[in-house]
């Protein structure tokens, strides 16, 4: 995953000068906390399966939130099949609307399984591939047991999850069989955040859904 923040921190301070005055108390709009936020999905993604939490930085917020309040821009494509983000939040995120198959990211209910293939780049621009953002009910606990191990991870690295379907795992085997072409997963709880890059190879050890 390249990632980008835009114009995230400059247009901060923008986002909360509208007409929704009542943003103004939400720490996340601020561009430091943003650059906070984005320095830990940069720790995430270097660290494959190393869980980050979010929890001092996100007060009275979630972690949904957080992230994209710190990737989105004008430029961004965001898709929202399931509907997890607030109505109210789509203005602030200043995000373009696109569909799953194409959408630059995608936010995903983890708990259902999936139904539409991601954009995978090309070989000119792998980094076209998506990201997806998927939201599970527990980051670092739970039944589900996967290894990882490649880049970024020292040896074999073991994280525990809680609330995903297992066809996403299984879809993602196909979805970066052609590397470079792929996708990035970033699983999110309300506060805590794990990265699965393309570059991870996953095995699941116990707790199928």
């Amino acid at each position: 995953m390249k990632i980008e923040r835009g114009e995230a921190s400059e247009q901060a301070s923008a986002r909360i000068s509208g007409n929704r005055t009542d943003t103004k108390t939400e720490n996340l709009w601020q561009g430091s906390v943003q650059q906070s936020i984005f320095r830990e999905l940069l720790d995430a993604f270097s660290r494959p399966g190393e869980v980050r939490d979010l929890t001092l930085l996100i007060e009275g917020t979630t972690a949904q939130r957080a992230v994209l309040a710190t990737l989105m821009d004008g430029e961004a494509t965001l898709a929202d099949p399931h509907q997890k983000i607030a109505i109210g939040d789509w203005s602030l995120l200043q995000a373009r609307r696109g569909t799953p198959e194409a959408a630059r990211y995608v936010v995903i209910d983890g708990c259902r399984a999936p139904d539409f293939e991601p954009a995978m780049g090309c070989l000119e621009s792998p980094e076209f591939g998506a990201t997806l953002l998927i939201e599970v009910t527990a980051v670092g606990d739970g039944p589900l047991v996967i290894q990882l191990n490649g880049p970024g991870i020292n040896g074999l690295r073991v994280l525990r999850l809680d609330g995903l379907h297992a066809d996403w795992l299984e879809q993602r085997v196909d979805w970066v069989a052609s590397f470079p072409l792929g996708v990035d997963i970033l699983f999110f709880d309300s506060k805590r955040i794990v990265a699965l890059p393309r570059t991870t190879h996953v095995g699941i050890a116990t707790g199928v859904i």
